[in-house]
């Protein structure tokens, strides 16, 4: 092929390929045609997103956030429940618009999806049978630990103890679950979803016991599909909106604050950035 006729060639392929970017480029404008607004959301963490044993539907703080952005769009909100493994590539494939699945905003993941603005941030840790004689995170060394399949909790406990044992499952509750059954002597996850499930033990509190270290500090935020510009500054206008306003601290109290299970005093976090440092 002389030099012309592959000059021509690499213009028409980069040509073709430009038309196609800008085609699906822009992601809100379609939000926006097709008249609503996908989001992932896990519907097994309360309080972000669970099922409601009265209504059945999903419901939760990040479903709340969701719904004022769907709001601001004038669309309709269409809620699609994910495995935790799942979140990153169903975004990835179009196949939702946004995630609000607690996910943790990190440096690792940055190279693959955006984020919007932090919208929690929590941390990590281990909950054990009271019985189990374990009082830190060191003394699960060669021990077999579960937790929540395709998350940061599986990375973050292994390096925390090189030698630990980890044994995954979908969601949540199949993993406390198991350790309820003796498939392993403690039960990593975020701090917010431990005391949850704490909480509903009732009289059976007392048989479990949350470690006091935290494993890490998890960002959370929403995912959004990569180098969708618009689309991320919407999202984000809408969550500083509900900032100034005063909203993101009452669905934080509504969700969160002294009058649920979780009891949280007040909250030590504002929704106006969107830095990690790992």
């Amino acid at each position: 092929m002389n030099i012309t006729r592959r000059s021509a060639t690499v213009l028409a392929v980069t040509a073709a390929l430009f038309a196609i970017s800008a085609a699906h480029a822009d992601q809100l404008d379609d939000i926006k045609k097709k008249g609503e607004l996908v989001v992932g959301v896990l519907g097994t963490d309360e309080p972000n997103s669970y099922i409601d044993p009265k209504s059945r539907e999903i419901i939760g703080y990040e479903v709340d956030l969701a719904r004022a952005i769907a709001q601001k769009l004038g669309v309709k909100l269409q809620i699609k429940q994910l495995a935790v493994a799942a979140r990153v590539p169903e975004l990835q494939q179009g196949h939702v618009d946004l995630l609000a699945a607690s996910l943790t905003h990190n440096k690792e993941r940055e190279a693959v999806i955006d984020f919007s603005l932090t919208t929690f941030v929590t941390g990590q840790k281990v909950l054990v049978k009271s019985n189990s004689g374990i009082k830190n995170v060191a003394d699960l060394a060669g021990k077999k630990v579960v937790t929540i399949k395709g998350g940061t909790q599986e990375p973050n406990i292994r390096k925390a103890v090189p030698n630990v044992d980890v044994v995954t499952f979908e969601t949540g509750p199949q993993a406390f679950q198991a350790l309820q059954q003796g498939k392993g002597v403690a039960f990593v996850n975020d701090e917010v979803s431990l005391l949850d499930q704490h909480a509903k033990l009732g009289a059976a509190q007392a048989q479990f016991t949350i470690l006091p270290q935290n494993l890490s500090v998890e960002p959370l935020a929403l995912g959004i599909k990569k180098g969708e510009v618009k689309f991320k500054a919407l999202v984000d206008g809408v969550l500083r909106e509900l900032e100034k306003s005063g909203e993101a601290n009452k669905l934080f109290v509504k969700w969160y604050g002294p009058e649920t299970k979780l009891k949280f005093p007040s909250r030590t976090f504002k929704i106006d950035s969107d830095k990690v440092d790992a």
